[in-house]
């Protein structure tokens, strides 16, 4: 639901909203004009941010609080609400407390509603443009200049360390930008040489633009989750899924962006023309150096995939052992024969689009021997499958909601990029199993993502780190709190999740994702962005010398900035 202006501050007191020294009601003189204004020149798509639970504080037995109920751990009924985020402490100040939360476990517990809880806007931006078109950022960046209100840029909310909320904001919504189409002959403004190609609006998610895909007979190389946006932070921060090992990161594919740069200009980025920004925008980070309307990213041909799958039922840490000893022990090997995976301390799920079924299943027979071994033993639940797909949405629309984000939940991440030389010998590879167990001890929800582009070397024009192409593994693991959690049971578990990834950290090089790291990432600047922070800072000074957009850990972020007050 969206309220206009005078309808969500007339009610504000009723949930507990607060108006801070940054959030001014329309009355105020001097700025009443500036808010009215506003709304008038985007063409009254200027709204007050809600509190995705809002309705539920309200009347608990509403038909809008069941909806909110009923969705509250879907990432796409999340994504079409401003005030929602897919992990809920983006939408609170952590730092003091103020919430409007359910409880993850169960939304229909009614004791979060009960005083002498309130429903406060916690981190939600105050207002936001719902963006249409190039002049409602232009007009946004000419406010913020002129008024000191901070902007932050929102899409579809998945953002594990809250860049896309902030207190006492502007927000400039994209979710609604879902233009989408193909060419077969795509060439980028000033360039030559045409490729099959699709420009997709900053609203469109990739459960949508694989469907897309199906329906031309094309592939695109995308994320695991659904309701992530397609060119917003994933594309972005790096863009990484279970075929970037083979056909390339997202940044790999990209090729042209259509931004809004703080100066107003609508910028049209690709290799031939605004280079220093096309290097920005791929890798650099999202929020950063511009607002991107829409991209056009590579089409490839259909990919037959070879799966190979197996699973159980209870956690076992010795069968998990000697699971992931077979997964180090093979991971080279693998990952040059073009596999990609999903694995949990249960489960492992390797596809290539590269080997035909025979090769795959002669590939795979160290972790299929295990497998049957696994149904041998009568371990309950205990399953091998070896499985063939004609195209990437086929396995998409089987697996999407197995290897999804934790959604609807408080959550701290932390990461680690695993290079070759974690795998170089048997020393080597023998530490490096101890270390995933140390940290799967400590953070249970570990995964490894085989997902670096670890065969294809791209031509060292993008901004990523350069250590994500040395990188076999991408390992990611959280920490989880309730919404009564107090406010250093939150920083506890923040620094659970960071003790946890910490033996990788001690026999890593200084890597990790941008998108998925610690909150707290020491040296970040390195860990995202190696040897390119550098040259990625002075694109920023260049086209936000005003520093009108600034996002935690971000390239040149303020960390004494405001914005920031709701971190811990």
């Amino acid at each position: 639901m969206r309220w206009d202006l005078l309808r969500a501050l007339a009610v504000f007191s009723h949930c507990g909203f607060g108006i801070s020294l940054y959030q001014h009601p329309l009355s105020s003189p001097g700025i009443a004009f500036d808010w009215h204004k506003l709304a008038g020149e985007v063409e009254g798509r200027l709204y007050a941010g809600e509190p995705f639970s809002a309705p539920c504080f309200n009347s608990f037995g509403s038909d809008e609080c069941r909806a909110i109920q009923a969705g509250y751990g879907d990432d796409i009924f999340r994504s079409q609400h401003f005030g929602a985020y897919v992990n809920t402490n983006w939408e609170t100040c952590q730092a003091t407390g103020h919430i409007c939360l359910l409880n993850s476990t169960d939304p229909t517990d009614v004791a979060p509603t009960l005083p002498p809880n309130r429903c406060s806007l916690g981190s939600v931006p105050g207002r936001y443009i719902d963006v249409r078109k190039p002049d409602d950022v232009s007009t946004a960046f000419r406010f913020s200049r002129k008024t000191g209100i901070p902007l932050v840029v929102k899409n579809t909310g998945h953002d594990y360390k809250g860049r896309s909320s902030a207190p006492d904001t502007l927000a400039l919504w994209t979710h609604n930008l879902k233009n989408i189409s193909y060419n077969p002959e795509y060439t980028p403004e000033g360039c030559s040489g045409p490729q099959p190609a699709v420009t997709v609006g900053a609203g469109v998610q990739w459960g949508e633009a694989y469907a897309f895909s199906e329906a031309h007979n094309i592939t695109l190389v995308g994320g695991s989750d659904k309701g992530v946006g397609v060119v917003g932070g994933w594309l972005q921060g790096g863009g990484h899924g279970a075929l970037t090992n083979t056909m390339g990161m997202g940044v790999d594919r990209a090729l042209e962006f259509k931004v809004i740069t703080p100066d107003g200009k609508y910028r049209t980025v690709n290799a031939c023309q605004n280079e220093d920004l096309f290097f920005a925008l791929r890798g650099g980070g999202g929020g950063t150096f511009g607002v991107v309307l829409e991209a056009t990213i590579l089409a490839s041909p259909p990919v037959n995939l070879q799966v190979a799958l197996v699973t159980w039922d209870t956690p076992d840490l010795v069968r998990t052992a000697s699971l992931w000893a077979i997964l180090v022990e093979n991971a080279e090997r693998w990952a040059g024969e073009g596999w990609g995976a999903f694995v949990t301390g249960e489960s492992v799920l390797y596809l290539t689009p590269v080997l035909d079924a025979a090769s795959a299943a002669a590939s795979m027979r160290p972790l299929i021997d295990f497998g049957k071994q696994l149904q041998a033993a009568g371990v309950p639940g205990a399953a091998v499958n070896v499985l063939e797909f004609p195209s990437w949405g086929t396995f998409f629309n089987t697996f999407a909601d197995t290897n999804s984000a934790d959604i609807g939940m408080n959550l701290a991440l932390a990461s680690r990029l695993v290079p070759h030389a974690n795998f170089a010998n048997a020393t080597a590879r023998e530490e490096l199993l101890g270390a995933l167990l140390t940290a799967h001890a400590r953070a249970p929800g570990l995964r490894f993502l085989v997902s670096p582009p670890t065969s294809f070397p791209g031509d060292g024009s993008t901004s990523v780190t350069p250590a994500w192409r040395d990188s076999v593994y991408h390992i990611t693991l959280v920490q989880t709190w309730g919404w009564n959690a107090t406010i250093e049971e939150k920083r506890a578990e923040y620094r659970k999740a960071s003790n946890a990834i910490q033996p990788l950290r001690d026999i890593t090089p200084d890597a990790t994702y941008s998108n998925e790291a610690d909150v707290y990432e020491p040296n970040h600047e390195v860990a995202f962005w190696g040897e390119h922070y550098p040259k990625l800072l002075e694109i920023k000074h260049k086209y936000d010398p005003d520093h009108l957009l600034d996002c935690w850990h971000c390239v040149g972020w303020d960390a004494n900035s405001p914005r920031f007050s709701c971190y811990l």
